[in-house]
């Protein structure tokens, strides 16, 4: 079952680290810091990932993503995505040779990150492959960004390599025509709960096409209203740590159920 949705909204998360529900700081993470158990992390839930799926379906919230940090998630995105089914997108490890898989679990969409980069290139041919497997219109392309030298970056491989391709209204123009969506992470305020990045989120309501997701640095339902407001409504908001559903203290998740329905 594939979920249409409009734009303007809340989207809620569940991120993954060996099977557990967590909420890290971005810019510490790494295949060794996964490995050693030194990411920094603001919060591990006691409730399995199902739980967030089923609570999040409960309050017919749609376009979510669960992300899978590392190896050992893949039990636990089957349980969520099973919970709520066509009602989130999943990203971490897809390619196109697993991607339909992911979707028969249960997944609206696939989200593509570091797989669509060759020697830090962007690849327009494993673009292509991945269309030809599920087509446009159930892809999310993940552009996760870090700024350099006056500009933002695609990162990758647990957002630690910089790679060459530029986020900007090009790119974003010549990407939306393989994908129904972007998932942009703001990856040096990601987790830190300290506020979102304006200049991003600026880019991105006005060179993106398509619907677009930013995250990272919520810290208040204001930066709700104030996203919705720069944005005319083009661009949704991912709120993490700061999340009472999180263990944060400083954004109600019945806040964001109540802008979703006030705003549909």
């Amino acid at each position: 079952m594939l979920i249409r949705y409009g734009g303007a909204m809340f989207r809620p998360c569940i991120d993954l680290r060996s099977g557990q529900v967590v909420q890290i700081v971005g810019a510490t993470l790494s295949d060794n810091a996964l490995a050693e158990g030194t990411v920094a992390t603001n919060h591990v839930s006691q409730h399995p990932a199902r739980w967030f799926a089923q609570t999040y379906r409960d309050d017919e919230l749609l376009g979510g993503h669960v992300i899978m940090l590392g190896a050992g998630n893949e039990s636990a995105a089957r349980s969520a995505l099973a919970a709520w089914p066509g009602g989130m997108q999943v990203g971490g490890g897809i390619s196109a040779d697993n991607a339909q898989q992911w979707l028969d679990a249960g997944a609206s969409h696939v989200i593509m990150t570091s797989w669509l980069f060759v020697d830090g290139a962007f690849s327009q041919e494993r673009l292509d492959a991945a269309v030809a497997a599920v087509g446009r219109d159930r892809i999310v392309i993940d552009l996760s960004c870090r700024p350099r030298d006056g500009a933002y970056w695609v990162v990758t491989d647990r957002w630690q390599v910089f790679t060459t391709l530029q986020v900007d209204n090009a790119t974003l123009s010549r990407l939306s025509e393989g994908c129904a969506e972007f998932l942009v992470h703001g990856v040096e305020v990601e987790g830190l709960a300290q506020g979102i990045d304006l200049d991003l989120v600026s880019l991105l309501a006005e060179g993106s096409p398509i619907p677009c997701t930013y995250a990272g640095g919520a810290q208040s339902i204001d930066d709700l209203h104030t996203v919705h407001k720069m944005s005319h409504g083009r661009v949704d908001l991912t709120v993490g740590s700061a999340l009472d559903l999180f263990g944060g203290g400083r954004v109600r998740y019945a806040d964001c159920v109540e802008f979703n329905r006030t705003h549909r």
